[in-house]
């Protein structure tokens, strides 16, 4: 019996390393993938550009295997005032159609043509194409693929929305989804009662509990107090959404939605709007007539109280845009490297510089795997703080005595006395005794 059992322990715990290493070595294969993508790209015969692989675009990078061009709607404002909406499958359709045109370099109006290929030397001028066949001359755009970073524009008109699909878009409502689906299945396993009659099975939800434990204790609620209950969804799913957004930006052929300003915008947004309407009547006051303040002095902090308002969510989305984007921006620059090196010196330094590129590069990618962990943390953490300050009630002593005039001694002694540390942080464990004694 014993050695049945020292036998079935060594053999889970083989099965265990074995787990592993595989697990490690598909990671390691996984981030091998990313980092050779644009390799595969350029020898395609574009140019290397870190941020043209980091910026947005209406189609999906799948290179080596090509790319696959996403839908382009428009809300178009004809030239008699009239309003259309366009809607083509990608971008070439649109081109095919002969309704849109490839707009002309402001730099060089005159000699740069709608229409015209960016590979070969063929010219259309805009006043040609408009009057003539734009569909005639379409097919000379698809040489190449530079036409797909290219702004259309209408033969008749001017557009005046863009709701065209991106590849942000995509990887944002595919990271929605995730979150939906992931957290469907964990609320089934807990209403057959799994997890809350019974211990957690499996490892994903030990792990998924884990997570909303943390998020639950750490964050909601030393911020938010007795009512973190009430914020407790949106918190959770602002963590798991731009912490999914993060990790699949990590993926081969992914992008990262949380690398897109007016993803974390939105993010932002509705941080401030719940921060706003959780907001006290005490909130407010400190806001637009801030207490214990000399009335000379008010004019001035007013306006830096307003403008407080909106810095907060300007710092939440424009943080976690920075973070991402520059993650991304060092890997795609180590890996340009090798290009540079090449053009330089040749062939053989490029070659010898590739390892090494490739070392820190993939370095860079296991502290970026990190940076979306800590960036979800961050953002949600910032907001329980934001929502927390604002739902707080504050005491008004200090405005009391400014307007009453000097306390008398009577009144001191029914007055509880406030210990704080010495940088003026949280109160310390003998300023709370002393406190309770009181």
């Amino acid at each position: 019996m014993a050695m049945d059992g020292r036998a079935e322990a060594v053999s889970l715990r083989f099965a265990f390393i074995q787990m592993r290493v595989v697990g490690i070595s598909l990671f390691v294969a996984a981030a091998l993938l990313l980092l050779v993508q644009p390799v595969w790209a350029a020898e395609g015969g574009e140019e290397f550009d870190p941020v043209h692989h980091v910026a947005d675009g209406y189609y999906l990078d799948l290179e080596p295997f090509g790319k696959l061009e996403l839908p382009r709607i428009f809300l178009v404002r004809r030239n008699d005032g009239s309003f259309d909406l366009e809607a083509f499958l990608s971008t070439s359709a649109a081109l095919r159609s002969g309704r849109f045109l490839v707009e002309a370099d402001p730099e060089n109006a005159e000699d740069t043509v709608l229409g015209a290929s960016p590979t070969e030397p063929f010219e259309v001028r805009e006043e040609d194409v408009r009057v003539g066949s734009p569909a005639e001359h379409a097919e000379t755009l698809f040489v190449g693929s530079m036409y797909l970073e290219s702004e259309l524009v209408p033969a008749n008109g001017s557009i005046l929305i863009d709701f065209s699909v991106s590849r942000h878009l995509v990887f944002a409502i595919l990271g929605a989804l995730v979150v939906l689906v992931v957290f469907t299945r964990l609320a089934g396993r807990y209403r057959r009662g799994v997890g809350r009659d019974t211990a957690p099975r499996g490892v994903f939800q030990n792990m998924m509990e884990t997570l909303i434990v943390f998020v639950r204790d750490e964050i909601a609620k030393p911020n938010l107090g007795d009512r973190y209950e009430r914020y407790l969804p949106y918190l959770l799913t602002a963590f798991f959404f731009i912490l999914t957004c993060n990790l699949m930006g990590l993926v081969p052929f992914g992008a990262t939605a949380t690398s897109n300003l007016m993803v974390t915008a939105v993010l932002a947004g509705i941080t401030f709007a719940m921060t706003q309407f959780s907001g006290s009547r005490d909130h407010w006051r400190h806001i637009f007539w801030p207490p214990g303040v000399p009335t000379f002095v008010k004019p001035i902090l007013i306006p830096v109280e307003i403008l407080g308002l909106f810095t907060k969510p300007i710092a939440l989305a424009i943080r976690l845009f920075a973070n991402m984007t520059a993650g991304h921006l060092v890997i795609l620059s180590l890996i340009g490297l090798i290009f540079s090196f090449t053009q330089m010196f040749g062939d053989g330094v490029g070659w010898g510089v590739t390892p090494v590129s490739l070392a820190f590069s993939l370095f860079i990618y296991l502290l970026e795997l990190l940076v979306s962990f800590i960036q979800a943390y961050i953002f949600t953490m910032l907001s329980a703080l934001f929502i927390g300050m604002a739902m707080a009630e504050h005491p008004h002593t200090h405005e009391d005595e400014h307007a009453q005039g000097e306390l008398t001694e009577a009144d001191h002694a029914h007055v509880t006395p406030h210990y704080f540390s010495a940088d003026g942080g949280m109160p310390t464990p003998r300023a709370a005794e002393a406190v309770a004694a009181q």
